[in-house]
């Protein structure tokens, strides 16, 4: 049996299938500990979340966000990263994804995708900060979503 898929808009959803969604995403965020908690809390049967936590998931549309690809060069020299994310996190910067190749010859190449819609300053500004920090031998921006 071949599975199809829809985009159905939450507003014609079945409570049932809403509150499903809801629990297991209170599950996730570590709001509740248990399916239990999360159904309780709710007012779901346990039955009904069961029924349809594997049929149904929220959808992710990355088109809306603004997202900029950077790669640096660290110096292999513990807390560097750490004070790139913090950089990062200083100015609104949203992380998604790091990427961190092994070092070599002393340093690594590492590649952090953010989301920059609540960012605080230009991302030049930022990319100009980052590469101020002790440790980091360069760092640009090497895509845009």
């Amino acid at each position: 049996m071949t599975m199809r898929y829809y985009l159905v808009r939450e507003d014609i959803l079945p409570e049932s299938i809403l509150k499903t969604v809801q629990a297991k995403e209170m599950l996730a965020r570590g709001e509740a500990m248990s399916v239990s908690a999360a159904v309780e809390k709710l007012g779901l049967a346990r039955s009904t979340f069961y029924k349809y936590k594997d049929g149904v998931n929220t959808f992710f549309d990355a088109k809306g966000l603004e997202i900029i690809n950077i790669s640096l060069l660290l110096r292999h020299v513990s807390g560097i990263l750490s004070g790139v994310l913090n950089c990062i996190a200083a100015y609104h910067g949203n992380v998604l994804t790091i990427n961190q190749n092994l070092p070599l010859n002393g340093a690594a190449l590492v590649t952090v995708s953010l989301s920059i819609e609540e960012l605080s300053i230009t991302v030049d500004e930022l990319i100009k900060h980052l590469g101020e920090l002790n440790g980091v031998v360069y760092a640009e921006i090497v895509g845009r979503g």
